[in-house]
């Protein structure tokens, strides 16, 4: 088996979506980056990797049994054993991975550039482990968006979009017609007269499909008024607006 040492990741922590396990240049300063001291190094077949990358269904029993209890974590001085912790590629995209003692991903974290060079140069020459690919359905939702409606966002704007996504699945829940047609009046003013006649559903889903694709400041404009008095929201959005950098 390989192994990697010395590794830095930055766990995201139940994200069934790839696109929101953030890339190295996408870090912040207040994110909690952690050392690995040693960990297993897989080569898995593109669909597993994508299984495991895009979801938080149960890894195969098989991988878990070879990567048990072969991790490391060094804090504070200590080198403490993880249960299921390995980093996976397929030889286009890597992952690390720990699922703290349970059996599907829960921890998610990106490798830092030279260190996905290393995992590159040792699996090229590695044949692929036959792990059994569980029966999987990868569905998406307005709270677990498809790739292509983030696809070309920074992290602020992924998080952002996915907060207006929530606002407006709560406000599909209350069937208020007359809020769902303030909203979409204040995103397409110039409908207005055409917005005053419209059913619930179909103002909600006009709204919902004029905003899932792209992001601009008249997305930020409609989220920001959205979530106005809504503490949990409010939070989130604050979460955004502070300034982080590497």
């Amino acid at each position: 088996m390989l192994y990697l040492h010395d590794i830095w990741v930055n766990w995201f922590e139940g994200e069934e979506n790839g696109y929101n396990v953030c890339h190295f240049h996408e870090w912040r300063k207040d994110d909690q980056v952690e050392l690995l001291d040693q960990v297993p190094l897989l080569k898995v077949s593109s669909a597993l990797f994508y299984y495991i990358e895009n979801s938080l269904s149960e890894i195969p029993q098989p991988l878990l049994d070879d990567v048990y209890q072969k991790a490391y974590v060094r804090k504070n001085h200590e080198r403490i054993q993880l249960d299921y912790c390995f980093v996976v590629t397929d030889g286009h995209g890597i992952l690390a991975v720990d699922t703290i003692g349970y059996n599907i991903p829960i921890r998610k974290s990106r490798l830092i550039p030279r260190q996905e060079q290393l995992v590159y140069e040792m699996v090229a020459e590695q044949q692929e482990e036959a792990y059994p690919l569980p029966s999987y359905e990868k569905e998406y939702h307005i709270l677990s968006p498809s790739p292509e409606l983030m696809n070309g966002l920074t992290r602020k704007e992924r998080q952002l979009k996915q907060l207006l996504f929530m606002a407006l699945d709560q406000l599909h829940s209350t069937k208020n017609v007359a809020e769902i047609r303030y909203w979409y009046t204040e995103w397409a003013p110039h409908k207005y007269p055409i917005i005053q006649e419209m059913p619930f559903e179909e103002a909600w889903q006009c709204l919902y499909e004029e905003t899932k694709y792209g992001w601009s400041e008249k997305h930020v404009q409609l989220c920001e008024k959205m979530i106005k008095g809504q503490p949990f929201f409010e939070k989130l959005w604050e979460m955004e607006q502070e300034p982080k950098v590497n």
